[in-house]
């Protein structure tokens, strides 16, 4: 599988409420690729959906939820920072953005009080966002790059979009710092289209109990407990697929899946990704094959369900 794409993806800067660059990379690269894929979607956007958008496959029935933005800092005063999700602290992580003065290579700085700074060779300005430099690295098993929680849950969508005849795809905003975006996106689905269930393209943990290589996570709880009666659909058919996967039970963590039960609108829901190391680091981890049962799962279960 060629990952040209996803080490593109890894290195746009969209920290969580600055989406729109990731927005506009999308959207172009959708305009620019859709003529080879089976369907060509319908692209809703616009200001009512702030920076998220929705492309809309034949007569859906089921809609894949993927959110485009990430983790990072915000400068405050002075050189402190203030965390943008929950990111990885540690000194001498070499973070990137721009300013009214220029492009911006910095290092990030913890002292012996957890208090968290950055190193650089002039003042940044307040409100500056920050982000992992991209370090994209590739071998004959695994990816590893910042950023694969969620650029890898984006191009397994639009890996899925290439084949997709029937469907909604949707791209969020804000996950890592509290969401926000989902339930408008969810209305808009609902209201004019009556679909009412959905899959959750995101990326989950290694733990003692999901390991590489040995397919993609089906998410039976995180902090969220998804309607047992779909979770049961959707792990009987996955294991009609033959495609190897994983089942995970956490007490902590969640996804677009929360903002989709906490809505007004009957969404059903279940999440379903790739497991990664280094949670949250510039140095996350994703074996390959659990990349490629991430693809085929969701082509699977698009058709199916």
């Amino acid at each position: 599988m060629n990952f040209n794409l996803l080490k593109e993806l890894c290195s746009v800067h969209a920290p969580s409420g600055n989406e729109i660059a990731m927005k506009e990379f999308l959207i172009e690269y959708i305009r620019s690729n859709q003529h080879d894929w089976r369907v060509k979607p319908l692209i809703i956007e616009g200001d009512g959906f702030q920076d998220g958008f929705l492309l809309v496959f034949g007569n859906p029935i089921t809609a894949v939820f993927a959110h485009m933005d990430s983790i990072g800092f915000t400068v405050r005063y002075g050189h402190q920072l203030v965390p943008i999700g929950g990111p990885e602290q540690k000194s001498g992580y070499k973070l990137r953005g721009s300013d009214s003065q220029g492009e911006i290579l910095c290092e990030l700085e913890v002292s012996r009080e957890e208090e968290i700074s950055y190193k650089f060779s002039r003042q940044i300005e307040r409100g500056t966002e920050l982000v992992f430099d991209c370090n994209f690295r590739e071998d004959q098993h695994f990816v590893q790059s910042c950023y694969l929680d969620n650029r890898l849950g984006v191009f397994n969508a639009l890996k899925l979009a290439e084949t997709l005849e029937n469907g909604i795809i949707a791209f969020s905003c804000w996950e890592e710092h509290g969401g926000g975006s989902v339930s408008v996106l969810a209305k808009y689905i609902y209201e004019n289209f009556k679909v009412r269930q959905a899959l959750i393209s995101d990326i989950t943990w290694i733990t003692e109990g999901v390991r590489h290589g040995q397919g993609v996570v089906i998410s039976m709880r995180d902090r969220s407990i998804p309607r047992r009666g779909y979770l049961n659909k959707i792990i009987n058919l996955a294991k009609t697929s033959g495609i190897p996967f994983q089942l995970e039970v956490e007490a902590f963590g969640g996804s677009d899946g929360k903002e989709l039960q906490a809505s007004p609108y009957p969404f059903d829901w279940v999440f379903i990704g790739a497991a990664e190391d280094n949670v949250h680091s510039p140095d996350e981890k994703v074996h390959k094959e659990d990349i490629s049962s991430m693809i085929n799962m969701y082509k699977f279960l698009m058709e199916n369900l």
